[in-house]
């Protein structure tokens, strides 16, 4: 590659997307609008030969000229990408990618998760997810049937309450898994810390980080997918085989929770899937139905929506009093 130069993509400057989107396009392949760093591989008249971009701790867009095809185009490409994202913060870092792929990410020191028949997932760590999973509370030696729910909590509602105590009486020991990533309206800080409270009175609910091995939909990335495939399932199957193969062993985690879900497609579509999957792992998947206030679901997106109209009334109604001081607190001068 001794003609070929590396630089950054100028992603704000039209005609260097263009050409970046072009060249993906070349390779059935799309740059995602969350991409926030990219970079390129230039021959001496400056034309794109090669690509990998970065959105947070995720690497992805990769895409390579065949003139380039065993000149580790590859290599050089996550090395840049290595030391930008070092640069920005991120030590830990993860490619998904189709299965095919193993050995070329594998080359470049990253380490398989978890593989469906659609996706791999791969991090620069080796074993990290173990040592993410050795340091959480342990169940009690006593505890025979462990369970876990997953959730976002943006905020935390009398819905999410409502399950955990649920499933609290199902269970001699429950995780609940905060989504650990900062994508909502509400700081993951701020989430988990209203879980702790509002479920401070359940002895045997521990309130864990998702850590990033609980893969939302929100990082997932379809710029490889086809047409014909569903984001939705593909991302489902891959978070799912996750938990079933790494996480729910780990912790002895025997059964799952989650409430209906309605009114969000994509929600729904997760649960279809934890219905089907988890089984296949030896963990029991139970749906319970969704609270409700009068003829109202009590849904996160609601109260954000009554926050969002200054009702505060009914915005009591939905969550604990432990969130509705919070919110008070936090959006009062709108309030008043």
């Amino acid at each position: 590659m001794e003609s070929i130069t590396v630089r950054p993509v100028a992603l704000d400057f039209a005609p260097e997307r263009l050409e970046l989107e072009t060249f993906l396009a070349s390779h059935h392949l799309k740059l995602e609008a969350d991409v926030e760093r990219a970079f390129g591989l230039y021959d001496t008249e400056d034309t794109l030969l090669g690509c990998g971009c970065a959105a947070g701790r995720v690497l992805k867009c990769f895409a390579i000229d065949d003139s380039l095809r065993g000149q580790n185009g590859l290599g050089v490409l996550i090395s840049h990408l290595n030391n930008d994202r070092f640069a920005a913060g991120y030590d830990h870092l993860f490619v998904m990618t189709r299965p095919h792929n193993r050995d070329l990410f594998a080359g470049c020191g990253f380490f398989p998760v978890a593989e469906t028949k659609s996706v791999l997932l791969l991090e620069n760590r080796r074993r990290g997810i173990e040592r993410f999973l050795q340091r959480l509370p342990k169940a009690p030696p006593e505890a025979q049937r462990i369970g876990a729910i997953v959730m976002n909590c943006n905020p935390f509602t009398l819905g999410h309450q409502g399950l955990i105590r649920h499933a609290s009486h199902q269970c001699d020991w429950l995780y609940i898994f905060v989504v650990e990533e900062d994508r909502s309206l509400f700081p993951f800080a701020h989430r988990i810390d209203l879980v702790r409270q509002g479920t401070a009175d359940l002895p045997n609910v521990c309130v864990c980080p998702s850590g990033p091995y609980m893969i939302s939909a929100m990082t997932f990335p379809t710029y490889f997918l086809k047409e014909t495939e569903d984001p939705s399932v593909v991302q489902s199957e891959l978070d799912l085989t996750v938990f079933g193969t790494q996480i729910a062993p780990a912790l002895n985690i025997t059964v799952r929770f989650a409430g209906t879900e309605p009114l969000d497609s994509v929600t729904r579509v997760y649960n279809e899937t934890m219905a089907a999957l988890l089984p296949r792992f030896g963990v029991e998947f139970r749906e319970i139905e969704r609270f409700c206030t009068g003829e109202n679901i009590i849904s996160a997106s609601r109260v954000r929506a009554l926050i969002e109209k200054g009702d505060w009334a009914a915005v009591g109604s939905m969550v604990p009093g432990t969130t509705n001081t919070y919110l008070l607190d936090r959006f009062g001068e709108q309030r008043l």
